[in-house]
């Protein structure tokens, strides 16, 4: 009986650390109209966050190319296209990477954290200098 205690008590354990990582497929809400846009899969390389759309909502931006992005992104199919870089675990934070916004192609730094109050929630900010804009993504389960 003892034995299995542990085995619970472990595996909960495990389960709860799983649910409080930011790695995972998230679902992008467009800040101003409320409208779900896409499917970001987080996912960790060589120790570092990376991010990349692997699903597309509005099946007429399906097909397009980042025709604004620039320099190995340029013309870069949208889907499929690896938007956050290089982000590094700093505790309760990521940061010190770029997230790319496929529709303009301009590159800001970014910041990941998930909501205090719902792990669920992730909260993507970008900053170019002072200002910042954030927009709030939905873990997939």
């Amino acid at each position: 009986m003892r034995h299995f205690f542990w085995f619970i008590f472990c595996f909960g354990i495990t389960f709860s650390g799983v649910s409080q990582s930011v790695l995972g497929q998230w679902k992008t809400i467009d800040d101003v109209t409320g409208v779900e846009k896409s499917i970001v899969e987080i996912y960790k390389e060589d120790g570092k966050i990376f991010g990349k759309i692997i699903e597309i909502f509005d099946k007429s931006k399906r097909d397009l190319p980042c025709k604004f992005c620039e320099g190995e992104d340029y013309n870069k199919p949208v889907l499929g296209l690896v938007i956050i870089k290089d982000m590094e675990d700093k505790g309760d934070v990521y940061k010190n990477g770029t997230i790319t916004n496929p529709e303009d192609g301009k590159v800001y730094t970014c910041r990941l954290k998930l909501d205090d109050d719902n792990p669920n929630q992730l909260q993507v900010r970008g900053y170019v200098a002072f200002f910042y804009k954030t927009q709030y993504w939905v873990r997939i389960r």
